[in-house]
């Protein structure tokens, strides 16, 4: 038996569900702009709530890890680790594009290849590539789009490109008959990170909520503005 409400705020807006036995109770999914931190803990509440239990009839919290925005990987990881310290329950962790593969997942029964998409600013993404069965065939990583990115698995599987960061490729990877695009945007969400997560339950892989960290995949970067110059 188990009780558990996932979080995503891998991306803009958020993302809350809840799963008992590995099925679907309630959901919401938000993707206004800047809506992750005032509306999150609200969501999870009403999750809850909604679908008769109490936050501390829960068994676990899982979140979406990343890779992602950096400001809303803070934002899901911190709430569900004060959600865990409060409840003292345990925390699961699912990788952000394994959670947006499973989405897609079950619409192929071929040999095609899953490559979720996360935009990183200018031509670069996170990305993974997954089979049907979410055996990884390319690990997470930060990639640089190029027209040879890909190359070599286009030459033998059609490939399924998806997220927001698979837009900028479509130019890209125009040249390759094995490239295929979704025709309308996918997004992270919660009802996949609660699927995922309870596999992780029930093998009880939990991660510690003192030192548990996102997976940013790549160092936060930040500038600092020119001095001014003073006037003679």
């Amino acid at each position: 038996m188990s009780l558990i409400v996932s979080i995503d705020t891998s991306t803009r807006g958020c993302s809350v569900a809840l799963h008992q036995n590995g099925q679907l109770l309630t959901a919401y999914d938000l993707l206004a702009e800047k809506s992750s931190s005032g509306m999150l803990t609200t969501l999870i509440q009403q999750a809850v709530e909604h679908a008769g239990f109490h936050l501390s009839e829960l068994d676990a919290v899982a979140v979406a890890k990343g890779p992602g925005s950096y400001t809303g990987l803070r934002i899901a990881v911190s709430t569900a680790k004060g959600l865990c310290f409060a409840l003292d329950k345990p925390l699961l962790s699912v990788n952000t594009l394994e959670a947006m593969a499973l989405q897609v997942s079950g619409f192929y029964n071929d040999s095609s290849l899953l490559c979720p998409m996360l935009d990183a600013r200018r031509m670069e993404v996170y990305c993974a590539v997954f089979d049907r069965t979410l055996r990884y065939v390319e690990p997470t990583q930060a990639k640089i789009i190029e027209s040879e990115s890909f190359a070599e698995l286009l030459q033998t599987h059609k490939v399924v490109f998806f997220g927001d960061g698979a837009a900028k490729c479509r130019a890209v990877f125009g040249a390759y008959e094995n490239a295929v695009f979704l025709p309308v945007d996918l997004y992270p969400s919660a009802k996949t990170v609660g699927q995922l997560a309870v596999e992780l339950f029930e093998s009880r892989h939990f991660e510690d909520p003192e030192t548990f960290e996102p997976f940013y995949l790549k160092e936060f970067m930040t500038t600092v503005p020119k001095k001014a110059r003073v006037g003679l």
